[in-house]
């Protein structure tokens, strides 16, 4: 998987041996390094699409291929990497979270008979074939992509509308600290 189980348990066990609130946990571990890539000359911009396109980019409902695809979005569009990384980690439980609704959404979208599949039968249906859960569920996987599009794109540009002006003042802040 993109998300390593060992890095998940570490965050939790940072927190625990540290005695962090999950608010002091979020600050050292997401709102930090970012602003350590505004100090480095990431601008306001890309730091918004990087984690605007990571986080959807993290929930999409292909299990196995967030990392990837970040990747490659990432280069042609000269985002940072790093950042558009750490917000797909960071999203990367909700992609379990959702999968279910977006299959849902799409059963209903194109009018599917509905698979008859709670959690936790997708989960050990994923655990005990990968490659065969993967050619029964392709269809379903499809029409999931549809919908995650046509919910992605507004969500996405909502996200940079409210990002890229939170980065601005951030560095501008820091820029004015300097002087």
């Amino acid at each position: 998987m993109a998300f390593p189980h060992a890095f998940r348990v570490s965050w939790l066990r940072y927190a625990r041996r540290k005695s962090m609130s999950l608010y002091s946990l979020v600050q050292v571990k997401v709102v930090e390094p970012l602003l350590r890539l505004l100090r480095q000359g990431v601008t306001p911009v890309q730091l918004a699409w990087s984690v605007a396109l990571g986080a959807i980019l993290g929930v999409i409902p292909m299990l196995g291929v967030s990392t990837m695809i970040c990747a490659v979005v990432a280069l042609p569009l000269r985002l940072n990497l790093v950042a558009i990384q750490a917000a797909n980690y960071v999203v990367y439980p909700l992609q379990f979270l959702l999968l279910l609704p977006f299959f849902r959404a799409g059963e209903w979208l194109f009018r599917q008979t509905p698979l008859n599949l709670n959690p936790a039968e997708l989960a050990a249906m994923l655990k005990d074939d990968p490659w065969g859960s993967i050619q029964s569920l392709w269809g379903t996987t499809w029409h999931a992509l549809v919908v995650w599009l046509l919910l992605g794109i507004p969500v996405t540009l909502l996200a940079v509308l409210v990002l890229r002006p939170l980065f601005a003042a951030a560095a501008g802040k820091m820029n004015h600290q300097k002087t």
